[in-house]
C-alpha cells in the first residue's frame, strides 16, 4: 500500500499538485495490549519500538510521505475527543449506552455476531471471543439511508466496482448499531466523560487521517488551515479486509459530526506468495527490508528498492489479489531493467560519449524514423498518464515499455555503431543518437514515479541536472533534451543477476 500511495505521490507532484501524503500506525486496541504483557513491555514502550521500525522500514524504501501521525499522540486524543463531542451536538441520540454481548476477534478488530454462539472470523480464520460489558454504542443503523444516497450520488466513491457493490450490499443488508468504547481494557483513547472506558479502535484509528493534518489543533479544531486546505483527503488507499470500517463506519461517523467525507476509496487486493496468503505461521512472509538488501548485495549496486517497485506495481494488477514470487521478482528485473532500460541507457550514452566526446548531437535534419518515434512517444505518455489517472499502474508501465521496445527495435534498424565506420551515412548518425537519447530522457521523466532512483540517474548521466520531479511529467513534449548538452560518464544502471546465487527465502524466519 505504501509502495503504490509513494509512486502515486511522486506522480502527482510531477503533475503540479501540492502533495499530501499521510501514512502513520494505529497504537491502540487489545490485540497490542496482549502483544505488549507477552513481551514483557509497557503498551507505549512496544509501540513505540514498532513504530520506529516502521519509520525506519520507510526510510531504507525511500517513501517520502509528507506527514506521519500516530495514535499515542496528545493532538490525536483532541481529535478523537472532538469529533465525539460533534456528533453528540449536532446528531442527537446517535451515542447511547448500552450492554454488548457478542463474539469479537481482536486480531481484526471488528465485531462478529450478536449473543453466545461461536463465530468465526472471515479474515484470520480464528474464533471469536465472547465479550460481554456496558458500553458507548454509535447508533450505525440511523445511517443507513443517508449511506445509499450517497453512494448513489457519488457513484466514483469506492474503487474498484465490485468492491463497491460488496459494500452496497452490506449496508443494504441492513446495518446494526456498534460499539465504540471498551471497558476492560486500558490501552486505549480515554473516552471523556467516563475514564472507565476507552474509545474502540477503529472510532480511534480512523480519526487519525484528520490529526494527521492538524484537525483538533487550538480551541476551534477544524479552523487550523493546514487541516482547512487538506480535508477532504483525495483519497484514501487501503486493503480490501477494512473496506466497511472506510466505505460503512466512517463515512457514518463523518456524517454524524458534519465533517466532508474523503473524495474516494480504494480497496486492493491481497498480496500472495506463491499463491498462499503470507502467513507468519507458515513462515511464507516475503518482508520488504531483506528482499531489498539481498538484491542490492547480489547486484553490487542501489537496484533492489527500484526492483521491488517496478515488479509489484507491472506484475500486480491493482484492486486485484496478485501473487509475489522471487523467482518472478527477478526475472521481471533481468528482462526489463537490466537488458530492455538498461541497455538502451548504457549503449545510448556511450555512443553520445564516443561519437561525439559527450556531448548531444544536433537533432535535425528528421528523417521518416525519427518523426514516426517521436509521435509514438507522444501516444504513450497519453497511455502512461491515462493508467496512473485510473489506478492501472501495470498497464500504465506497459505503455510505457512499449517506447523502450520502440527505440531499441530502431537502433537495430538504423545501426548507428556502422554508420559511424561510413562515411556515407555518417551525417545521419547526430540525428538517430539525438532521438534515441531523446526518448531516454521522456523514459526518465515517465518512469520517475516507479523506479526512482534508476530514472534520476540516467538523467544525470545524460548530464541533466535535478531530481526527476523537477521534470513536469505534464511538459513532456519532444525537444527538451538541448543539443550541446554534455553527459556524465555512463555507468552501469541494472546489472544482471544470476538467479542460481539467489537466496529463497529473504527473511521469512528472522522477523
Amino acid at each position: 500500500t505504501t509502495l503504490v500511495c509513494d509512486a502515486l505521490a511522486r506522480y502527482k507532484r510531477q503533475r503540479g499538485y501540492d502533495v499530501a501524503f499521510l501514512t502513520g500506525t494505529d497504537e491502540h486496541g487489545e490485540k497490542l495490549e496482549r502483544a505488549a504483557t507477552a513481551a514483557g513491555m509497557t503498551p507505549q514502550a512496544f509501540v513505540a519500538e514498532k513504530r520506529q521500525e516502521i519509520q525506519d522500514l520507510w526510510k531504507l524504501l525511500e517513501i517520502e510521505n509528507t506527514h506521519f501521525i500516530y495514535t499515542d499522540r496528545p493532538d490525536h486524543t483532541a481529535s478523537v475527543h472532538r469529533l465525539l463531542r460533534l456528533a453528540r451536538e449536532r446528531e442527537p441520540n446517535v451515542i447511547y449506552k448500552a450492554r454488548y454481548e457478542g463474539r469479537y476477534c481482536i486480531y481484526d478488530e471488528r465485531y462478529l455476531s450478536e449473543g453466545t454462539e461461536p463465530a468465526v472470523c472471515d479474515i484470520c480464520g480464528r474464533p471469536g471471543e465472547l465479550i460481554s460489558e456496558d458500553n458507548y454504542f454509535f447508533k450505525l443503523s440511523a445511517f443507513q439511508g443517508r449511506l445509499l444516497e450517497y453512494y448513489d450520488e457519488h457513484p466514483d466513491f469506492v474503487y474498484p466496482d465490485f468492491r463497491f457493490n460488496e459494500v452496497k450490499s452490506f449496508v443494504k443488508s441492513g446495518l446494526r448499531d456498534i460499539s465504540i468504547s471498551r471497558r476492560r481494557i486500558k490501552w486505549g483513547i480515554p473516552w471523556p466523560d467516563d475514564p472507565e472506558h476507552v474509545f474502540y479502535v477503529w472510532y480511534d484509528a480512523l480519526t487519525s487521517y484528520m490529526s494527521g493534518i492538524g484537525y483538533g489543533e487550538g480551541e476551534d479544531g477544524e479552523a487550523n488551515p493546514q487541516f482547512k486546505a487538506l480535508w477532504p483527503a483525495d483519497l484514501h488507499m487501503i486493503g480490501k479486509e477494512i473496506i466497511r470500517f472506510h466505505a460503512v463506519y466512517w463515512p457514518a461517523f463523518l456524517m454524524a459530526a458534519e465533517l466532508p467525507l474523503p473524495e474516494k476509496i480504494f480497496a486492493h487486493g491481497w498480496l500472495l506468495f506463491e499463491q498462499e496468503k503470507m502467513s507468519k505461521s507458515k513462515g511464507n512472509i516475503a518482508y520488504a527490508e531483506p528482499i531489498v538488501k539481498a538484491l542490492d548485495d547480489l547486484a553490487g549496486a542501489k537496484v533492489g528498492n527500484d526492483a521491488l517497485r517496478y515488479y509489484l506495481l507491472r506484475d500486480v494488477v491493482f484492486g486485484q489479489d496478485g501473487n509475489f514470487s522471487r523467482a518472478a521478482l527477478l526475472t521481471r528485473y533481468n528482462s526489463d531493467l537490466a537488458n530492455d532500460l538498461g541497455n538502451l541507457a548504457s549503449r545510448t550514452i556511450s555512443m553520445i560519449g564516443r561519437y561525439f566526446d559527450g556531448v548531444v548531437p544536433e537533432a535535425a535534419p528528421k528523417e521518416p524514423p525519427e518523426a514516426d518515434l517521436e509521435i509514438f512517444a507522444s501516444t504513450v505518455v497519453e497511455g502512461f498518464h491515462a493508467g496512473f489517472e485510473q489506478f492501472a499502474f501495470s498497464r500504465a508501465i506497459e505503455s510505457g515499455w512499449n517506447l523502450v521496445a520502440r527505440v531499441n527495435q530502431y537502433l537495430v534498424e538504423t545501426q548507428p555503431w556502422a554508420m559511424a565506420e561510413d562515411p556515407a551515412r555518417r551525417g545521419r548518425l547526430g540525428p538517430v543518437l539525438y532521438t534515441a537519447a531523446e526518448s531516454l530522457r521522456v523514459l526518465a521523466v515517465l518512469f520517475a514515479p516507479v523506479v526512482p532512483e534508476a530514472a534520476g540517474e540516467i538523467l544525470r548521466q545524460m548530464g541533466l541536472e535535478g531530481p526527476p520531479e523537477s521534470a513536469p511529467v505534464d511538459q513532456i513534449t519532444w525537444g527538451g533534451l538541448e543539443p550541446g548538452t554534455p553527459r556524465a560518464r555512463p555507468e552501469a544502471g541494472f546489472p544482471g543477476l544470476d538467479k542460481k546465487k539467489t537466496p529463497q527465502r529473504s527473511g521469512a524466519q528472522e522477523k
